[in-house]
Formats: C-alpha cells, structure tokens, sequence
C-alpha cells in the first residue's frame, strides 16, 4: 500500500471578490498537488504568485471558490476540526501577545486547541527551540530571532504532524537562518511534515526534498529537487584570459558570453551540445591565452527565473 500524502490539494480556486460589478482577482487557478508524508517540502513562486493564499485556505483563515484540500486525510470542508489540528502554521509575521512570558504563549495556545493541561509540552518545546532560559521573561523583550523560535514552538503546541513555514527567514541575519534550518531538520527527522516557502532559494535547494513552483496562481512545477535543477541543460563557464577584453569573445556554440571584469567572461553553454573543453578552444582560437578556468551547473535558482520569467 502507498502512503497516502500528508497534504492533497486537488483543482484549488480561489477568486477575491471585487468591486461592484467587476470580477475579482483570481489569485488560484486550479491548483493540484500532494506533499509526501515525511518530506521538507518546498513552495516557490514570485511576490503575489498565490503561495500565501494557499497556505491560508489550508490555515483556514481564506475560504476557498472551489476543489478540495486534505490534511492527513481530513478534508478542509468535512472535517475542519480534525484538518486544523493535523497542521501548525508559521506566519510571516510576529504575533503574540507582548505582555506574555514564552511559558504563558505556549500555555494559551495549547489550551486554544484543547489539549489538557498533563498533555501539555511547554517546557519541552521552549527547551527544543532553545528559550527555556527565557521562559519567564516577556514576550516583548526577546530578540526577533527569538521571537521567530518561539513561533515555531506555538506552531508545534498541539503536536501537528505537519508544519508549515511561511517565509520564516524573511530579513533575519545568516546565524538565525542557521538556527531555523537546525530546528527545522531536527523536527523533519523526528517525522514531521515540513512545508516550507522561501524567498532564499538556495535555501530550498539545500534543505527541500521536493519543490513545487507557482506562477500566477498556476502550480508551473512540481518534482524533487535534484531532478528539476537537472532540468537546466545549461552549464557556465569562467574564464581568465592573459589580456584586458574590449569585449566578450562570441561564438555560435556559446548560449550567452558576458564580459565579468577587465579579463573575465563568463559563457553559458548547452552541455549536451559542446563540452567545457570545447568552449575553451574556442576561445582560444579567437587568440586568448587562458590563465584560469571554474565552472558551475545550473542552479535552482537559474530553474526558478526560466520557469517564472515572463516572455
């Protein structure tokens, strides 16, 4: 038998009411998916895409225009009780109560979803998110990587097997991203579902399983990771050459040539058409004596401005 998935989105609209007698935005556009149980997985897609409004119909704060949604097989409309105790949600934005300690956030957010008190894991998820120190302290006083820890453990109050990210390192320093990355990994090993958006792409190559990409409401990709960046066919190399370039050398075999300094350029080439040594010949035909060489495959984030960039 196969797993059923964690999260099964089938055919989701969502249309914005407008203005009088005008139609409103259509921000989903019959998007179909499944996140495997188990996985980190990614959700991609430009400012306005759609990632926001899906993840909140799942939240349940949006009402959706039509398809359906489950969560670890509850569905949204029949069962949205079970479906909202199945997920944990972590906005982009920092809410709770100032005036609370971390203890009392936790405290409140477990009694909001009815977990009885010797259930309770307050001072486990405080030291799991490393603010078991400031148990006591106000909320207000924390610092916004703390902050930021302390969402994710009220997200994980009421043990969700999913846990859902949204742009959580959003304008957080490189040491708090490290520090999210570690709890989250922590959590996914344990068997929680992760679902996770993000501007830092090479975040999502590092940590995500599979990735799913929306463009204009419309899901545009949806495979492992390692399989869509091997989509990209193309390859770049830098090169050094022994003398200042009054411009990039160019041949028909190169995809792109770009002039990267005084005696620099960077060619993309198609590496099941011409190989690396190939290209180097070339450019030594027109004349150059190359001094140094790197190469790099094409990245997620390459993949991402192909499949988003509009013609």
């Amino acid at each position: 038998m196969t797993t059923p998935p964690a999260i099964r989105i089938d055919n989701l609209v969502k249309r914005y009411a407008g203005e009088k007698g005008s139609e409103g935005k259509l921000a989903l556009k019959g998007v179909s998916f499944d996140v495997p149980q188990g996985e980190i997985f990614g959700l991609l897609g430009p400012n306005g895409a759609g990632k926001s409004t899906l993840i909140n119909i799942l939240a349940g704060l949006v009402m959706k225009t039509s398809g359906s949604a489950e969560i670890w097989g509850f569905d949204i409309d029949v069962h949205p009780r079970n479906a909202k105790r199945s997920i944990g949600i972590v906005p982009q934005e920092i809410v709770f109560d100032p005036f609370f300690t971390p203890f009392e956030v936790l405290e409140n957010q477990a009694g909001f979803y009815g977990v009885p008190k010797g259930e309770r894991r307050s001072e486990e998820l405080l030291d799991a998110v490393r603010l078991a120190d400031k148990r006591d302290a106000y909320a207000r006083t924390l610092s916004g990587g703390m902050k930021r820890r302390l969402l994710v453990a009220k997200a994980m109050v009421h043990a969700p097997p999913i846990l859902v990210l949204d742009e959580p390192t959003a304008g957080v320093d490189v040491e708090l991203r490290r520090q999210l990355w570690e709890l989250v990994t922590r959590l996914n090993r344990e068997g929680v579902t992760v679902v996770l958006t993000t501007h830092y792409l090479e975040e999502a190559e590092q940590l995500c399983d599979r990735i799913a990409i929306i463009n204009h409401g419309e899901l545009i990709a949806n495979k492992p990771t390692r399989e869509l960046v091997g989509m990209m066919g193309e390859k770049v190399v830098e090169i050094t050459v022994d003398r200042d370039l009054a411009g990039p050398p160019a041949h028909a075999a190169f995809k792109k040539s770009a002039k990267k300094g005084d005696r620099t350029v960077e060619i993309t080439y198609d590496k099941d058409k011409i190989t690396a040594g190939q290209v180097l010949g070339l450019v030594q035909e027109q004349g150059f004596v190359i001094e140094d060489v790197t190469t790099r495959e094409a990245d997620l984030e390459d993949v991402f401005v192909q499949l988003t960039s509009t013609e």
